[in-house]
């Protein structure tokens, strides 16, 4: 290599996905790193892995699975539109992601439709209340 090419900057996937605001903390992104939550070209990861532009990241962040292509590297991490810069989403990845919140949306949560459960402070209160004073003074 030659002194005088420019390098490009080496940045760890952990760093780069904390940077790129994926993540709150560069150890939660390590850490889901290491369950093998993201994949980059396709093969399973490390957090020390380089970054380099170009890559594909495949994240999945509970049931929502995202396809992203590095657009640059940064180690440091800024405001918002300023990290949104360093990726951009695939169309099939937007395309799959709103149709996966339509359907969120569109079906109702199973647990909803339960009406017996634990009774809530206020039901129980009713519930003691029914036969509290059951016992008269009067004699039959």
């Amino acid at each position: 290599m030659e002194k005088n090419q420019p390098t490009t900057p080496r940045v760890r996937l952990d760093k780069w996905l904390w940077a790129a605001r994926f993540f709150k903390t560069r150890s939660l992104a390590a850490d889901e790193i290491g369950k093998g939550r993201i994949s980059v070209n396709e093969q399973v990861a490390k957090a020390s892995r380089e970054v380099r532009v170009g890559d594909r990241l495949d994240l999945r962040q509970g049931p929502v699975v995202r396809i992203v292509v590095v657009k640059g590297v940064s180690e440091q991490r800024g405001p918002a539109p300023v990290a949104a810069l360093l990726f951009e989403e695939t169309p099939e990845s937007i395309a799959r992601r709103t149709q996966q919140a339509l359907e969120r949306r569109m079906n109702t949560e199973p647990s909803l439709a339960i009406e017996q459960g634990r009774p809530t402070k206020r039901d129980r209160r009713q519930l003691a209340d029914w036969n509290r004073w059951s016992a008269t003074a009067e004699p039959e």
